[in-house]
């Protein structure tokens, strides 16, 4: 059985970087990971969905969906999420 490395094995099976296929995986991945640190900063200053969504001036679905990857996502309502939660958000941007 052949081994492979973590970027052979996501080249073979999504595409290799630059492909149509790998940038959509690389963005879902991205928003997942976003998702993931609003639940860990909400929870950390142990507010609710509901909680967060009113200082935000948003419904409790919409921070269910941003949480969980499920929906759409502007960077205006990450920023006012995270600024709710008195974190601090580093863009780093490479070209």
């Amino acid at each position: 059985m052949k081994s492979y490395k973590l970027d052979e094995a996501e080249d073979l099976l999504i595409g290799e970087k630059g492909t149509k296929e790998r940038d959509e995986y690389e963005f879902e991945l991205k928003l997942e990971l976003i998702g993931d640190m609003i639940k860990t900063a909400r929870r950390k200053r142990k507010l609710t969905q509901e909680q967060l969504g009113e200082l935000v001036g948003v419904k409790k679905a919409q921070i269910s969906r941003l949480e969980n990857s499920t929906g759409n996502v502007t960077f205006e309502t990450v920023m006012r999420i995270f600024n709710a939660l008195g974190a601090k958000l580093n863009l780093n941007l490479q070209l």
